[in-house]
């Protein structure tokens, strides 16, 4: 016992390090979208006091690249907590067909209340989004009807599976007899920053404030399955009902994320990853530590998306996927995995 505290104070001094540079890190890329537009980079010392300027930094760039921060924080704590969930280090956030869920639910109002694709409006995007959410939470539901609870870790799996297909076949079928309203949904699948405002930052932040100290607090959850199920049970913890929890988290965190900024590929994944491969921790430590990651690589892609091709603009979702799938395929090959 007494070489315990002695073998994690390392990992808890480099976690703290870590952490400390992560947020410095988010604060540069947080400083940096301040000047990048659609001319590319506009330091802010060059806009000198042109009020037209500061109102398109204010309403525009600043919650732009906080929805950025934001979104990739919830990314990176879902997956987190998912990969903890399910003792599968490829787990990612659309695990439970909540992806799938928010796509269908954008679709249905697309299609049933005829929203136009090109519409702007506060009140259509307010619609689009509460749809998305409903979609995401509504499909987690299902998912854990058919799956019959927490209890089983592979039926749940199984479930989140066949529910991401059946919703996203649906999806697809709604949008060949409206093709309408194809420029919304893969605007939607690509993932887009673009459109983030005040009030979602507002609740994309109290969403990450409940969801990481809910996380946090039942951490001891994800270290007792990393050592088995049953020797979690055996250290008597309450699996059903505290998964169950964890479960929320992770439907209301990925659904939140997915609802402003739709559907944002490998972020939740490569977070985790890329901070196991810094420091070994406890979920106490991981969670908020591949918060982080993630509220930084989301950024730092969404930088990548304005500056790269401007004025016009790539896609976030694209380059997530470019950077994260790469990523994950060098590790891969690093181990060897390939060869297995």
């Amino acid at each position: 016992m007494s070489t315990s505290p002695i073998r994690l104070k390392p990992n808890r001094s480099r976690a703290l390090f870590l952490a400390g540079l992560l947020a410095v890190l988010c604060a540069a890329t947080l400083f940096l979208g301040l000047s990048v537009g659609s001319t590319g980079l506009d330091p802010l010392f060059s806009l000198g006091a042109d009020p037209v300027a500061m109102q398109i930094i204010w309403d525009v760039r600043v919650p732009r690249t906080l929805g950025a921060l934001l979104t990739g924080g919830l990314l990176g704590l879902a997956g987190a907590v998912a990969q903890g969930l399910f003792r599968n280090p490829l787990a990612d956030p659309f695990l439970l067909g909540s992806a799938s869920g928010a796509s269908l639910g954008v679709a249905v109002i697309l299609v049933g209340f005829g929203v136009s694709p090109l519409a702007a409006q506060w009140f259509v995007k307010l619609g689009l989004t509460g749809a998305a959410f409903v979609g995401a939470v509504l499909a987690v539901c299902l998912t854990l009807s058919l799956a019959k609870g927490v209890q089983h870790t592979l039926r749940l799996l199984l479930a989140g599976v066949i529910v991401g297909v059946v919703l996203g076949a649906l999806t697809s079928l709604l949008s060949l007899t409206r093709p309408d309203i194809l420029q919304t949904m893969q605007a939607f699948m690509l993932g887009s920053t673009a459109f983030v405002s005040w009030l979602a930052c507002a609740i994309m932040a109290a969403v990450w404030l409940v969801c990481t100290a809910t996380g946090v607090a039942f951490a001891r959850v994800l270290d007792g399955l990393a050592l088995g199920e049953a020797t979690a049970l055996s250290l008597g913890l309450p699996l059903t009902k505290l998964r169950g929890i964890l479960i929320g988290v992770l439907a209301l965190a990925t659904g939140t994320a997915v609802a402003h900024t739709g559907l944002i590929a490998f972020v939740g994944l490569a977070a985790p990853h890329l901070v196991r491969a810094i420091v070994h921790v406890r979920h106490a430590w991981l969670l908020p530590l591949a918060s982080l990651m993630g509220a930084l690589l989301l950024s730092l892609a969404d930088l990548l998306a304005r500056g790269l091709v401007a004025p016009q603009e790539l896609p976030v979702g694209v380059l997530t996927a470019i950077l994260g799938g790469g990523y994950l395929m060098w590790l891969m090959n690093r181990r060897g995995l390939t060869h297995d």
